[in-house]
């Protein structure tokens, strides 16, 4: 899946340039030629000192089938029928709509080095830079009708952020309806694609953006504070994390077939972060202003407005004061 110098690199440690023509037999040209290669595809980092030779600023730890299987569970291995590494992909949920189109086999999981045009809500841009964070979109069937998987954004977020709980981080909690936030940093976000009948059956593409470490430096164009597991102090194992992560899903969507989004949303409130306090709430149609109450019985925000209490099921939350 990636290059051989990289696989080279990934420690983080220094190569000389005569080690590197070595392993990866060509001449000293040849393995600057790739090195700069390297640079322009990637975005990474990567040092020349003379004496010394050539190192990534920083190690990296690429993903690997055999770790990622091996930190699932034995369950969700049997279950899985996929698991898909890329380089580089234009999304992770658009590999894993291709694979619905062409009838290949489900649950089946698909994850990214480096994301080219990730998507979030409402058609926003997911920065991915090579190689740091997670990228993952899970291919699930239900035999369920389209309503009732109104409520799957919620019950994943859920999920993730229980495994993160388990991983020690703590002062996280959800927004409504999909991120997932760490004191006011946003750490990850969801994007649920449901594909089907409306009296069902239906696919779900559950992509996941987790941000592991970002780097120093982000893009301009992110407007509003980015957070990821490096500042809350925590550095767990990629492949580690993205195995519990998939073997989390798979159980969680189980659940949720069976048991619909009821068993979620007591285990939502102990994540919810703006229960309690004044918000706004903006839409295509309008802005309401009132104190949150939680939510619905189908995953809905409840409000408690100047004219009554009002559930909405789309919209972009924000408290008072804040600008998004």
């Amino acid at each position: 899946m990636q290059d051989g110098i990289l696989a080279v690199l990934a420690d983080g440690r220094f190569h000389s340039g005569e080690a590197l023509a070595r392993e990866l037999g060509c001449s000293r040209a040849a393995v600057w030629k790739r090195l700069q290669a390297l640079r322009e595809r990637t975005g990474l980092e990567i040092q020349a000192v003379t004496g010394k030779g050539y190192r990534l600023a920083r190690p990296l730890e690429l993903l690997d089938e055999q770790a990622i299987v091996e930190a699932m569970g034995p369950v969700a291995s049997a279950r899985l029928c996929g698991l898909h590494l890329y380089d580089e992909a234009t999304s992770t949920n658009a590999l894993a709509a291709e694979a619905l189109r062409a009838g290949e086999p489900q649950p089946a999981a698909w994850l990214a080095e480096h994301q080219s045009a990730g998507r979030g809500r409402r058609g926003r841009r997911w920065h991915s830079p090579y190689g740091r964070n997670l990228y993952l979109s899970l291919l699930y069937g239900f035999d369920l009708p389209m309503q009732q998987l109104s409520g799957l954004s919620i019950a994943m977020g859920v999920v993730l952020a229980e495994l993160l709980a388990r991983h020690g981080l703590r002062e996280h909690g959800l927004k409504w309806p999909n991120d997932l936030h760490w004191r006011g940093h946003k750490l990850a976000g969801l994007l649920v694609e449901a594909i089907g009948e409306t009296a069902g059956p239906v696919h779900a593409i559950i992509g996941i953006g987790l941000n592991l470490d970002l780097g120093d430096i982000l893009p301009d164009w992110i407007d509003q504070p980015a957070g990821d597991l490096r500042m809350a102090g925590l550095s767990p194992s990629r492949n580690r994390l993205a195995g519990e992560l998939i073997d989390a899903l798979l159980a969680g969507c189980s659940e949720y077939a069976q048991a619909g989004l009821s068993p979620f949303l007591p285990r939502w409130e102990a994540f919810d972060l703006y229960r309690g306090q004044p918000v706004r709430l903006s839409s295509g149609t309008g802005e309401w202003r009132g104190l949150l109450l939680g939510l619905s019985a189908n995953g809905g925000v409840r409000l408690q407005t100047d004219e009554g209490e009002r559930v909405f099921h789309g919209g972009e939350l924000s408290l008072r004061g804040e600008t998004k």
